[in-house]
């Protein structure tokens, strides 16, 4: 479609079209249902919550949202390459660009990392006997930072202008002049937004995992998810900020023609040094938390203490320090030399070690364990073989010589996805499933979950492992079309295939909410799995306060071993203060500040840009003096009188 706007031809795809129509009826629709269920008062107490819990729901809802979105993406490549010199629909050429980078970042920034987060902001409080978050506040902020960069992003497509020159936005295709237009100013700041909430996410994880332990428990008596996002929140510290430094030199070159990333000063090869260097440590940002996650539920559901616990936690610190020396293992192609190479190549594999120790401390906890099959052990075991045969490739790929064959093919794309699913994906599901009782009350179905289960396990496989096949065959990546001669028509049908498996268990997921949460009218218990940590001895959903009475801890795993005994867990007569968490509208105020200055920069508007950062400023200024400890304080005061 091609109409006239402002004296300027406006073309339209018809994919776009079809968005704009299905928003358009869609929107509607969900605004009547709402108003019909008199559900608008509850979207309001969560939108103006600073609660942990209801803030990590509004993660995980939102990030479920951006899941169905990027994996509509996934199914039309698919659908591109599922038979040679094909022509789905508009999906070719720069369109397929698109395509592919929309789906490469809504996966790694706003799904896996915001899934991550909202499980961390459900359980990690009660895994250690916190009331909430230190900072109540800042954790609202840092969700609507992550929705607001979310929403920048995701409206490029909507506008016909969505980011072009893949996940990566290597330069120089990432600069002005070789794609020129609006589109990666929308990748730049939408992830400039979100990654401002993903380093106050980390500041607040962690300050409340060091200084609002409950008494007695020691860090040597933690959990293994708690000490997972302790760690992680360390990386996220150090490998964000070089991510936004890296993009606010890409916006100088694109909107004022410096050369940071071309011309006689710069060059392109900075460009990867700053993105790997936060995009390495992201792929343990990611994996490090479903680490945690599988290492609690596995000892739950074997009914055994976790084994090798103070290896465990040494392997994540490891694992951790060892991503910050990997990074250029990603640019083994572009001549950094033989010492480079193999000073990369090294650090690589040596990542295997502390990686081998957790899986095999995973299979002796399970040794002789009491085992319950339940839909989040399931997901706990199809992790560890899945996530080993990544591993595995790692180990081909950190050869440098072995490199040169494999890199920016379809070995690549096989090998991450092994990662980055096979770790972070199947660890949220699993701990969407084992914390949805503390979220909300009620267990979810377990026989539609084991479909879910099966379904996209199955799909996952049939997915990526012709993949690796493709690339050993030599298809390359980022490409969408390919000739019958080149022989990858197989790999690429059954992948395809597989992806419409992933996405029919999908659905099985809506139905399972759905169906839970029609019949099942009464909340379960504190403890439906007969868990080991604290956040089992406290009610279903959780209450704003659900530690009045402080428990005193004494040993790992204590809630177990006071059930085992037959007591209570002993607590404390005179419990600390616990953060104050209040309504407030003030981070949707600074949401749409931010969005004005976004789309102020992103088109060259400067009267936008002086409104949103006036609005920005005027809400820090707001901020300055007020202060919602005050009013609980009075109140506090007024009670003692």
């Amino acid at each position: 479609m091609q109409f006239y706007l402002f004296g300027e031809l406006i073309v339209l795809p018809t994919d776009v079209i079809a968005a704009w129509v299905s928003v358009i009826i869609g929107a509607p629709l969900v605004l009547y249902w709402f108003t019909k269920k008199r559900y608008w008062p509850v979207v309001w107490g969560f939108a103006t919550s600073t609660n942990h819990r209801k803030i990590g729901m509004l993660y995980i809802i939102f990030a479920l949202l951006f899941f169905f979105r990027a994996g509509i993406d996934a199914l039309f490549i698919r659908m591109q390459l599922v038979t040679a010199e094909n022509e789905f629909w508009v999906f070719q050429g720069d369109k397929y660009n698109e395509v592919f980078t929309t789906h490469g970042t809504m996966m790694i920034f706003f799904v896996a990392m915001p899934l991550l987060i909202g499980l961390m902001n459900v359980a990690v409080p009660l895994q250690i006997g916190a009331n909430d978050l230190a900072f109540p506040f800042l954790n609202s902020i840092g969700f609507y930072l992550f929705l607001t960069g979310g929403m920048i992003f995701f409206a490029a497509f909507f506008f016909n202008a969505a980011p072009n020159a893949g996940w990566t936005a290597y330069a120089p295709l990432s600069t002005y002049e070789f794609t020129s237009g609006p589109n990666n100013n929308y990748y730049i700041f939408g992830l400039q937004v979100s990654g401002l909430g993903t380093i106050f996410a980390a500041i607040n994880m962690i300050v409340t995992i060091l200084r609002l332990r409950a008494p007695g428990l020691k860090l040597t008596r933690m959990p293994l998810f708690p000490w997972a996002s302790l760690i992680t929140s360390f990386l996220i510290l150090v490998a964000f900020p070089v991510l936004a430094i890296a993009l606010l030199l890409l916006q100088f070159d694109r909107f004022y023609g410096a050369t940071f990333f071309l011309g006689e000063m710069g060059h392109p090869v900075y460009w990867q040094h700053l993105f790997w260097i936060f995009g390495h440590p992201e792929v343990y940002i990611l994996a490090l938390p479903a680490f945690g996650i599988f290492s609690d539920i596995i000892s739950n559901f074997s009914r055994k203490n976790v084994f090798g616990y103070t290896s465990m936690v040494i392997a994540l610190a490891l694992i951790g320090l060892l991503g910050f020396m990997v990074w250029a293992h990603h640019m083994f192609t572009v001549g950094l030399g033989p010492f480079a190479n193999t000073f990369f190549a090294i650090t690589t594999m040596m990542i295997a070690v502390p990686t081998g120790i957790k899986v095999f401390n995973w299979l002796f906890t399970m040794r002789r364990g009491v085992i319950r099959l339940q839909t989040p052990m399931l997901f706990a075991l199809g992790f560890i073989p899945t996530f080993v045969m990544g591993g595995v490739t790692g180990v081909m790929l950190a050869s440098a010589a072995a490199d040169m064959q494999y890199h920016d093919t379809y070995f690549v794309v096989a090998h991450f996805h092994y990662v980055i699913i096979g770790s972070t994906v199947l660890g949220a599901f699993a701990g969407l499933y084992y914390w949805y009782p503390k979220m909300t009350g009620k267990v979810l179905d377990d026989k539609l979950g084991k479909w879910h289960f099966w379904l996209f396990l199955i799909g996952f496989h049939l997915t990526f492992f012709p993949q690796h096949l493709a690339g050993l065959n030599g298809m390359p990546r980022r490409v969408y079309d390919y000739t019958w001669e080149d022989g990858v028509f197989v790999y690429n049908f059954i992948s395809t295939i597989g992806a419409f498996l992933m996405g029919a268990s999908m659905l099985f997921v809506l139905w399972n909410i759905y169906k839970t949460h029609r019949t099942k009218e009464e909340n379960v218990g504190p403890d439906p799995w007969d868990g080991r940590t604290l956040e089992w001895s406290v009610p279903s959903p959780v209450p704003e306060h659900p530690f009045e009475k402080m428990p005193v801890i004494d040993r790992r795993d204590a809630l177990w071993w006071a059930k085992q005994e037959g007591r209570s867990l002993p607590v404390e007569d005179h419990p600390r203060a616990s953060p104050i968490a209040v309504r407030t509208v003030q981070p949707l105020v600074l949401s749409a500040a931010l969005t004005i200055l976004s789309f102020g920069f992103i088109y060259g508007w400067v009267w936008m840009q002086i409104l949103g950062g006036a609005a920005s400023l005027g809400f820090f200024l707001l901020r300055a003096f007020n202060d919602e400890r005050t009013e609980a304080y009075r109140k506090e005061e007024q009670d003692d009188e």
